[in-house]
């Protein structure tokens, strides 16, 4: 997509998919069971933005709507649709960057059993061994690498699910256990203004060196030799996309939880869109995945009396894609 066409097309989809965004921003703002007038979250927001600038002590502004409703949007609703923002960015962030340096179409952070631990510093520890093992297994197994980095891929995660099923086992099932399963569902219920901003600093020092070396990504599907021949050191690029993947995917999964399918369905859809150029793949995946998971939220909070954990929503169209893309796959072997 070098052509003229093919970049007024790229263009055109990151501008929808910018307005997209902005759009649910603020009408996810209004849902929920206390339902809040789109012009009132418009003034709300905008009463904190200049009570944060000092200018209310200028020129101070009319308040025409109730503390409960500021209470529900500042302190409910903004950052848990802040986060469910950040986490599907940076998991439809990494999936990209998964697929591109493995070169697998089907790679992404759950898949390769980057998603299957635990919080923060440990959980960005523990996925990088466990991205190392599954890659490092796929590179000493004879036959296709491809195969083998899927299958060792669900061999590992089958391993850590089992470490997490004798953690459940062992846990107090008043208070632990629940918990525990509540989390590997994936949820955003939980989140506050006060825990944003610890994971949203690893997910910007991950994100940012991804879009920076986003065109580099496209030179590894070139293959080795010829990757190697434009003076790119192949090891040292691999590595440092994959650390920056791992780290914002561990720092997704901090706070919210274990949400599969988004890293591996969003890049392929925005492949569809916007063809394999990373150079816009990388950001439309960012921009799409962000929507798609505000989406999502939305649905899981507002669809039943009871919130719906977002892991199962995914799931529920994830796996069908999955196997969408299996059967397109083996139509055109």
């Amino acid at each position: 997509m070098n052509t003229v066409g093919g970049r007024k097309r790229r263009a055109a989809v990151l501008l929808m998919s910018t307005v997209l965004l902005f759009v649910l921003f603020f009408v996810s703002l209004t849902f929920g069971r206390y339902s809040v007038p789109f012009f009132d979250v418009i003034k709300i927001l905008w009463h904190r933005l200049w009570t944060l600038t000092g200018l209310d002590r200028v020129l101070p502004m009319t308040v025409s709507w109730t503390e409960a409703m500021e209470k529900t949007v500042i302190s409910i609703r903004l950052p848990r649709i802040l986060t469910a923002c950040l986490v599907g960015c940076s998991l439809s962030a990494a999936g990209a960057a998964f697929q591109g340096v493995f070169k697998n179409p089907m790679a992404s952070p759950d898949i390769l059993g980057a998603s299957t631990q635990f919080i923060t510093i440990f959980s960005f520890v523990s996925s990088i061994l466990t991205v190392a093992l599954v890659f490092l297994i796929a590179q000493r197994a004879p036959g296709q690498r491809t195969v083998n980095l899927i299958l060792a891929g669900i061999m590992v995660g089958s391993l850590f699910s089992a470490g997490t099923s004798y953690l459940k086992l062992v846990a107090d099932p008043s208070n632990q256990l629940p918990a525990i399963t509540y989390w590997l569902m994936g949820s955003l219920s939980g989140v506050r203004l006060s825990s944003i901003l610890p994971a949203a600093i690893p997910m910007a020092a991950g994100l940012v060196p991804l879009l920076l070396l986003r065109w580099r990504l496209n030179l590894l599907s070139l293959g080795e030799s010829e990757a190697r021949a434009l003076g790119v050191n192949t090891d040292l690029l691999r590595a440092v996309l994959i650390l920056c993947a791992t780290l914002i995917t561990a720092a997704s999964i901090s706070v919210s939880g274990v949400i599969g399918w988004v890293g591996l369905v969003i890049p392929h859809l925005c492949r569809k869109l916007i063809g394999s150029d990373n150079r816009g793949l990388l950001p439309c995946s960012m921009l799409v995945g962000a929507s798609f998971l505000l989406l999502v939220d939305d649905v899981s909070r507002n669809l039943l009396a009871t919130e719906i954990p977002i892991g199962i929503l995914t799931a529920v169209i994830g796996a069908p894609f999955f196997i969408w893309l299996l059967l397109r796959k083996e139509k055109t072997l």
